[in-house]
């Protein structure tokens, strides 16, 4: 292995259930792991992340710690302005977290940090202007501009999770009806599953969870395939407003529904070609499975933390 290889940095990925961190060389590869519940105030939250770089730097020569977050981050990448699933609130993070490890560290965004995993290592190694779509509990998005992440005036583009799609539809954790994310994201399935139940003969639970659906679509339950179905066309209509605003030459799909691809890619794909302006008389942006996985916050944030300087 060459030496740019032993560059090593820690890659946190802090959500609101756990907070994973890997050491990561320069060629993306995470070499070591360690994991925790996430804390539920910020003094305990920075401890831990504390913690686990110590334990992992008594086993290995780090040079710098990237944290990617769920949430709000500013446009200098210092501040954790809001994450609904965590405690920080207007938090100099950044500062914090350098102060007590006394080493450099980054700040970012998670979908950011797995867009900049996926454009380094992954998926979007060959583009220059795409999107990536985090399609999980909600839906997460990064807008790579250039080669670059473009992040807005204020820090906070692009939330395509909350375009509305559906006028006075479902409501929103974010306080407004009708988002994409209501429609085409985890949680929105198990909704999908209620509101078409009467239609469908189905072994489905009255309320089922996301998991039990996507394993009876697998096996053919109508009810859970329609509700698939649904899915790929909400998300392919998504797709297709991306593309109008933005031509990407390419869209990425992270996140955990993204595991699942296979049964509502296709769908999917063809309701974005179906629904853009100029349909049949344009070019069409590629649509790809990330292929970094679960790691690929970690693995971005840590190349960025490698890096130094906020990417912008």
């Amino acid at each position: 292995m060459n030496n740019a290889s032993q560059q090593l940095a820690i890659g946190f990925d802090i959500g609101g259930t756990n907070v994973r961190a890997g050491v990561v060389n320069a060629d993306g590869q995470v070499i070591d792991t360690r994991a925790v519940a996430t804390a539920k105030n910020a003094a305990d939250l920075e401890d831990s992340i504390e913690k686990l770089v110590l334990e992992l730097r008594a086993d290995h020569d780090i040079k710098a710690v990237g944290l990617a977050v769920a949430g709000f981050i500013d446009p200098t990448c210092t501040t954790v302005l809001f994450a609904p699933h965590l405690p920080w609130r207007n938090a100099p993070v950044r500062n914090n977290i350098e102060d007590r490890l006394g080493m450099p560290v980054r700040l970012e965004h998670d979908a950011n940090s797995a867009a900049w995993g996926e454009a380094r290592f992954g998926a979007g190694r060959d583009a220059k202007d795409w999107v990536f779509f985090a399609v999980g509990t909600g839906i997460g998005a990064t807008l790579m501009s250039g080669g670059e992440i473009y992040r807005g005036a204020f820090g906070t583009a692009p939330e395509f999770g909350h375009l509305c799609v559906v006028p006075n539809g479902r409501a929103c954790s974010c306080g407004k009806n009708g988002c994409l994310e209501r429609y085409a994201s985890g949680t929105a399935l198990p909704d999908t599953a209620v509101e078409l139940r009467a239609d469908y003969e189905t072994a489905l639970p009255e309320v089922p969870t996301g998991e039990e659906i996507v394993a009876a679509a697998r096996l053919g339950d109508p009810l859970a395939v329609a509700v698939m179905e649904d899915f790929g066309m909400w998300l392919g209509k998504g797709l297709a407003m991306v593309s109008d605003v933005l031509d990407p030459e390419l869209i990425v799909l992270g996140g955990g529904v993204s595991h699942e691809a296979d049964l509502f890619l296709p769908h999917s794909r063809q309701t974005m070609k179906d629904n853009i302006v100029g349909a049949g008389y344009r070019e069409v942006a590629d649509v790809k499975v990330a292929v970094l996985g679960s790691q690929a916050g970690m693995i971005g944030a840590a190349d960025l933390a490698r890096a130094g300087a906020c990417v912008s």
